[in-house]
């Protein structure tokens, strides 16, 4: 009598900076590829890890959240120690455990929290720059928060995605969007039921535009109301971002 595949969940870090993305493509180093590999170097089994976003190539993730089903019977303790012992430096688990069979980290995600950093100064910082986007020019803190404001609640985001984002609805909670700042380092930290693609990137761009004054604070609230994307600012470098958590 065969056994019943076991339901895994792992939590995942990883520097994106040298991955082409989570999702695993032909001729592309992803991080679903090398966790892929690195089970089957572990168990001989191929398996298919589903993520609970598809993060862009450069994005990075302190908590991403897959899951995945396997045959063999391995204590978690083992499978976390030997998964880290074969995958490369960029990409580590951080948790590794079992699952009910019902879980599934893409759709039973109930939102996602996604921290994006601005290195604020006139002089490039070489230790941030696989983690931050340096903006040069001074901004003004205080129209960026009061903008920043208009974006919580719940809107259509059809201003805010990539022009080849393929979701059927663009409605989306913002559930908040904190802006801090501690010397020259800026963070926005993004919480919300869902994402369309390069939302937060797109978000995070036009504020940082509001702050330069390149972009009126009232252009953005028109930007929810028309989807106009072009009225907007530009889509910030994948390099600041990263995912930091997964609710459920």
């Amino acid at each position: 009598m065969s056994k019943e595949p076991q339901r895994w969940r792992i939590v995942v870090e990883y520097d994106g900076t040298d991955f082409s993305g989570w999702q695993r493509q032909d001729g592309q180093r992803t991080v679903q590829l090398v966790i892929e590999d690195a089970i089957r170097q572990m168990i001989g089994e191929s398996v298919f890890v589903r993520a609970a976003g598809r993060t862009d190539a450069g994005v990075h993730a302190d908590g991403q959240v897959a899951s995945f089903d396997l045959g063999q019977v391995i204590p978690p303790h083992g499978m976390l120690r030997g998964l880290n012992s074969i995958l490369p430096r960029d990409v580590a688990l951080v948790e590794a455990g079992h699952a009910a069979p019902d879980f599934d980290a893409r759709f039973s995600a109930r939102g996602k929290v996604y921290r994006y950093t601005v290195w604020n100064h006139f002089v490039r910082s070489p230790r941030r720059a696989r983690t931050a986007w340096h903006v040069r020019q001074t901004v003004d803190m205080e129209a960026i928060r009061q903008t920043a404001a208009l974006l919580v609640g719940e809107h259509d985001f059809r201003a805010f995605r990539a022009s080849d984002c393929d979701r059927r609805t663009t409605r989306r909670i913002v559930r908040r969007l904190d802006v801090d700042r501690q010397g020259p380092i800026i963070t926005f930290e993004v919480e919300a039921t869902a994402f369309l693609k390069n939302m937060v990137r797109i978000l995070v761009g036009t504020l940082v535009d509001v702050g330069r004054g390149r972009v009126e604070p009232a252009t953005v609230a028109r930007m929810l109301e028309t989807g106009d994307r072009t009225a907007g600012g530009m889509t910030a470098p994948a390099c600041g971002l990263t995912l930091l958590r997964v609710i459920y």
